[in-house]
């Protein structure tokens, strides 16, 4: 790199150019060496370089593609959430308590709750649940007699008779009603097992949900009672004499709500409902205003659905007051207010991290044009525009280019010219493409046609991951995910590029990365490779990415490193786990194939060439078990 070029550069650009001052809520910072650092415990703990972890995990044999979980992180998240909460029930005056609960969807990995679940001892913080597995697990790991377990989704008699054990044991376990049928089964079943349900009822608001989930809420929701639904749950529960059993109020405006307004007039409507049900007799103890709690992912601050214009601050004090404006107006007491936030306590406390191993260039950066020696009145014509590109006409030139890149391609398809004459019309092209970029360089006004050309001179960055497997969101929604390298942050990235993975699947690929001012720009500032190890983060990717992951191409679950801070340790922080990523024969296995079959089909293989003097007995042998021995091996490249 030039040096001129590397003095002009500060980290303060650097943090510009990728946002990590405004995404990265003081956890994620980049330090005067150009590393990226994260700071779980932000200024109540010590700073760590992600590259000097993943150089750690790589000497205890782990490989790339690995996802670090910086655990102190997830702790500080669950405090932080409860203290907002704290804040705001104090400040409104508010006359009861909060309980939040974990829905362990958003990651249901048991070091992940298990992690969740200690750091919310002091909050009484519970769990959500919906389905039958999760529900066993949350019983085995649920021991605080004062946090909840709250049951959502369609459920039938093996799971209600499975919550009502947990009822049998002291558990402050509910069952939301998702369908009035549903409500008579819990009722034979308490019956027949002689216990008293805790009994909630999910209500489908009018409210809308808003951004990439906003069908989760609304009219037209998946989930939810009609008010003609939740009347007849009220008559069935006094019939039965179980009108005391509904304990909780609960609705879902959607995941990742990004503009508060739609919160604040869900959480209304909402507990207009548990205001109306109370009166009706009902000794209500909870209002559950489900999930929605955003993550800025993009550090925006906008209404983009992959941002949000609120602070957490901002959401308690949202939610608190607005619950207690209508209960007050509506002469009934202020219930225990219960959220459902996962994205926003796991999302940040997770970075993959992937390695580049090459890159298609789409265009060569030359740094002192050469003038051809070719001559062709293709190549002079593409020359030409070249050499008079100025201030006044560097659009005109680009059309000009564009025009003899069309000739040559004409000229080519019909023969008349070679490879090296079309060759050196695009490699014209490419020099005009960037003196044009160069004009346009701090313009006000960039034509379209002009920011189409710079993604034209974006490269592919191989990287060795699936984004089916790590980054699902991202393919199936669109979801942006702050990405950035690791480290050479004192360089200027002078290249932009693409990443694709190495699935066998034109979707492999993000091709769409945050910006501050738009919905996603095509483009990644990325560094010149250098024969070195390049290393890029993927951040944010604690919530539902690490469990929702398919087996596209069969590459399965990737390496995991657990970190903790400790200030005795040299390094400020220790490896507490690591955990494997799946390797080929468990994924083979996930989809029927055994290994001892496929051993055993492929001896017979074997065994018929050796027969047919293809192979020699003990090179048989040694291949057969080097095929074997691969079956062991991570499903990943081993560059």
């Amino acid at each position: 790199m030039d040096k001129s070029r590397k003095n002009t550069w500060s980290i303060d650009q650097a943090r510009e150019l990728y946002g990590i001052h405004r995404w990265g809520l003081r956890y994620f910072d980049i330090n005067q060496t150009g590393k990226v650092t994260v700071a779980p415990l932000k200024e109540q703990g010590a700073g760590i370089a992600i590259v000097d972890v993943v150089k750690e995990a790589l000497d205890q044999g782990l490989h790339f593609p690995m996802l670090i979980r910086f655990q102190d992180l997830l702790r500080n998240r669950v405090e932080r959430i409860n203290q907002a909460f704290a804040e705001a029930l104090a400040e409104a005056k508010y006359g009861n308590c909060y309980r939040g609960v974990y829905p362990i969807k958003v990651n249901q990995l048991r070091e992940v709750v298990e992690e969740i679940l200690d750091a919310g001892q002091p909050f009484h913080l519970g769990l959500e649940v919906g389905s039958k597995p999760e529900l066993h697990a949350a019983l085995a790991f649920h021991e605080d007699p004062e946090s909840l377990i709250i049951c959502n989704g369609y459920k039938d008699h093996h799971f209600i008779k499975t919550a009502l054990l947990g009822r049998k044991l002291g558990k402050k376990i509910i069952l939301v009603v998702e369908k009035v049928e549903e409500l008579r089964d819990i009722i034979a079943a308490a019956r027949k097992m002689k216990v008293e349900p805790l009994v909630g009822l999910r209500v489908r608001l009018m409210s809308g949900g808003q951004g990439k989930w906003e069908k989760s809420g609304g009219e037209d929701a998946k989930f939810g009672l009609s008010t003609l639904d939740i009347l007849e749950a009220s008559r069935t529960l006094r019939e039965a004499g179980l009108a005391h059993c509904l304990k909780l109020v609960h609705f879902h405006v959607g995941s990742q709500i990004p503009d508060i307004l739609t919160i604040k007039k869900a959480v209304r409507e909402g507990a207009m409902f548990y205001a109306k049900l109370t009166k009706l007799g009902h000794k209500l103890e909870y209002l559950d205003v489900g999930g929605g709690l955003g993550v800025d992912y993009d550090g925006s601050r906008t209404t983009f659905h992959s941002s949000i214009n609120y602070s957490l601050n901002e959401y308690a004090r949202d939610v608190i007051y607005n619950i207690m404006d209508i209960c007050d107006a509506e002469g009934v007491a202020h219930p225990v207010v219960v959220t459902e936030s996962g994205r926003a306590l796991v999302a940040h406390h997770s970075v993959l991290v992937v390695e580049t191993f090459g890159n298609i260039k789409r265009a060569q950066i030359e740094d002192k044009p050469k003038k051809p020696s070719l001559k062709h009145k293709l190549v002079d014509d593409a020359w030409y525009s070249y050499t008079h590109i100025n201030e006044s006409n560097p659009l005109e030139a680009y059309h000009d280019a564009q025009l003899c890149k069309s000739d040559v391609q004409t000229h080519f398809e019909l023969g008349l010219i070679g490879l090296e004459v079309k060759a050196e019309v695009e490699r014209i092209f490419w020099l005009v493409g960037r003196k044009v970029l160069e004009c346009f360089r701090g313009a006000e006004y960039v034509p379209d046609e002009i920011v189409e050309l710079q993604n034209k001179y974006s490269d592919q960055y191989l990287c060795n991951f699936s984004v089916f497997q790590s980054l699902l969101d991202h393919w199936g929604f669109g979801q942006l995910f702050p990405i950035m390298p690791l480290h050479r942050l004192d360089e200027e990235p002078r290249r932009r590029g693409t990443l694709a993975d190495i699935t066998c699947d034109s979707d492999g690929v993000v091709s769409k990365f945050i910006n501050l001012y738009e919905e996603g720009v095509d483009t990644l500032p990325l560094h010149e490779l250098n024969g070195q190890p390049y290393y890029l983060g993927v951040f944010m990717t604690g919530a539902y990415q690490d469990i929702m992951g398919d087996l596209h191409n069969l590459f399965g679950r990737v390496n995991e490193a657990h970190v903790f801070l400790d200030e005795d340790e040299e390094a400020g922080y220790y490896i507490e786990e690591t955990i494997e990523g799946t390797t080929m024969e468990k994924v083979l296995a996930l989809v029927q194939y055994s290994e001892n079959d496929l051993a055993r089909k492929m001896k017979r293989q074997f065994d018929r060439a050796i027969k047919e003097d293809r192979l020699r007995p003990n090179e048989a042998m040694r291949m057969l078990n080097e095929y074997t021995r691969g079956l062991k091996g991570y499903t990943y490249l081993d560059l």
